[in-house]
């Protein structure tokens, strides 16, 4: 099991010029417009992705809860064969096969 101060560094921490601020040309009064466009797409870009991530979240937590459950009902089953307490499924009820006139 993972624990959760583990930190795991990738290629997604390395800091790119974008995140780091740092441009081969001197900023002009007027790219400022293109600055805030630019960091507007990458916040709508980020919480996109933010988004998509809680969503995910949701659904690995809700099949973990799953199999949880899962899990101890199997437990409990293999702790009554052990203890000799077998319990047999019930007999499935007899089929009544119903009846129907076909003309030809």
């Amino acid at each position: 099991m993972i624990s959760k101060t583990t930190k795991f560094n990738g290629l997604r921490d390395i800091k790119t010029m974008h995140n780091g601020s740092k441009r081969s040309i001197p900023r002009v009064q007027s790219s400022g417009y293109l600055s805030l466009y630019m960091m507007r797409m990458e916040m709508d870009r980020l919480e996109k992705e933010r988004y998509l991530l809680d969503k995910r979240k949701i659904t690995i937590q809700k099949r973990i809860r799953d199999m949880q459950d899962e899990m101890e009902t199997l437990q409990k089953a293999e702790a009554d064969n052990r203890k000799g307490l077998r319990r047999r499924p019930p007999k499935p009820a007899s089929k009544i096969w119903k009846a129907m006139a076909v003309n030809y």
